[in-house]
């Protein structure tokens, strides 16, 4: 009867030392999800400012305290809006921000290929007549003479 008990109690540890990491591991992925709202350029997993100190703790008491990783992050969305999500959600106030990049893009290549449409329909000038005789007089001289002249 005693080893049935302490292979109970191996298990009855081993299953809260399981669950801890889970609420851990979950812990971990909300906190890299919201944005620290003074350094806004990072998580809360990241930061080491006291109020990512303590979004941290809030979010580990609310986990173990059994909510859902939604009703965390709505319960920092409805204190902090949705600006506290590091990767806002797509609605309709935010597909300018989500699209502006494409867009961007997009009209970066439109210019680039407008631009050189314009350069290869552009009249090319050729040489004058001067220029054009200067260059058959360079052509015509010597090499001793060209080595000359390009050092003089």
């Amino acid at each position: 009867m005693k080893p049935c008990i302490l292979v109970l109690c191996a298990l009855m540890a081993c299953s809260r030392a399981s669950a801890a990491e889970n609420l851990e591991a979950r812990e971990a992925a909300l906190a890299a999800q919201l944005r620290c709202v003074v350094c806004q350029n990072q998580t809360v997993a990241e930061s080491q400012a006291p109020i990512a100190k303590d979004m941290r703790r809030v979010i580990g008491e609310q986990l173990a305290q059994g909510h859902s990783d939604a009703q965390v992050v709505a319960f920092f969305e409805q204190r902090y809006g949705t600006f506290v999500r590091y990767t806002p959600p797509w609605k309709p106030s935010t597909w300018l921000l989500w699209c502006a990049p494409f867009m961007a893009l997009a009209a970066g290549l439109l210019l680039l290929w407008r631009s050189l449409r314009q350069r290869s329909h552009a009249p090319r000038a050729g040489l004058t007549a001067q220029e054009r005789a200067r260059a058959q007089a360079w052509l015509e001289q010597p090499p001793e003479t060209k080595d000359e002249k390009d050092h003089a």
